[in-house]
C-alpha cells in the first residue's frame, strides 16, 4: 500500500517512517511526490482538520496513492478554556510567527498561578485509505505553561511547555527525547495499535 504523508516536515517524517514503515510498501512526502496541494483546515476540532486534510489530499492525487495520512496538532491551556487549540499556529492572528503567538499566550496567562497553568499538547492523526474505513487517533502530552522561555530546541510553544516527568521544557529535550514522549508519538502508537488490531481481525 502506497502512503502519501500530507507534510514536508522532516522531523515528522522521520517519526512517521520509524513507527509506520512496516505497514506500507512506500511512504512519500508531498514534496517527494511532487504535490503542492494544501488542504483548507477550517474545522473546529483537531480530528475534523486531520480527517479533512487526509481525505482532500488523497482525492487530489487520484490513484497515484492508496492512502493519505495527515495530522493536526496544537496547545490547549486549561485556564484559557482550551485555547489556543486548533488556532495554535495563528493564535496572535494570521501571518504572525511563533514569537508573536508565545507573547500573546504569555499576555493571556498573566497573573495565573503556576499550579493553574496546566495544559497539554494534542495531536490528532488521520489515516484515510481507499476501500477501508478511516482511522483517527488522538495523542496528548500533559504539562504546565511556564512564565518564561526555557531551551533552544523545538519550535512553536515548546520553550514554554514544562514536561514534569523529565523536569524540562520541550525545548530543552533532544529530538530523540521529545520523539519518545511527544503527543505525536503517543498518537502514532495508538495508530499502530489500531492497524495491528485490523491485522489480527483479518487473520
Amino acid at each position: 500500500m502506497k502512503l502519501l504523508l500530507a507534510t514536508n516536515n522532516a522531523h515528522k517524517v522521520l517519526e512517521l517512517k520509524a513507527i509506520l514503515g512496516t505497514y506500507f510498501s512506500e511512504m512519500s512526502t508531498l514534496k517527494e511526490a511532487g504535490v503542492s496541494f494544501e488542504a483548507v483546515e477550517d474545522g473546529t476540532t483537531f480530528e475534523e482538520n486531520a480527517l479533512k486534510k487526509a481525505q482532500q489530499t488523497l482525492d487530489y492525487v487520484g490513484d497515484r496513492f492508496d492512502a493519505a495520512l495527515a495530522d493536526d496538532s496544537g496547545l490547549c491551556v486549561d485556564a484559557l478554556g482550551g485555547a489556543p487549540g486548533v488556532y495554535s499556529a495563528r493564535y496572535a492572528g494570521e501571518g504572525h510567527d511563533d514569537a508573536a503567538n508565545n507573547a500573546f499566550l504569555m499576555k493571556n496567562l498573566s497573573g495565573v498561578p503556576f499550579a493553574q497553568r496546566t495544559g497539554r499538547f494534542v495531536s490528532c492523526i488521520a489515516l484515510v485509505r481507499r476501500g477501508l474505513p478511516p482511522i483517527c487517533v488522538r495523542g496528548t502530552a500533559e504539562g504546565i505553561i511556564l512564565t518564561e522561555a526555557h531551551g533552544e530546541n523545538g519550535f512553536g510553544y515548546d520553550p514554554y511547555f514544562w514536561f514534569p516527568p523529565l523536569e524540562k521544557s520541550f525545548a530543552e529535550l533532544s529530538p530523540a527525547e521529545k520523539n519518545a514522549v511527544s503527543h505525536r508519538h503517543n498518537a502514532l502508537v495508538l495508530l499502530k495499535e489500531a492497524l495491528d488490531g485490523e491485522n489480527r481481525h483479518l487473520f
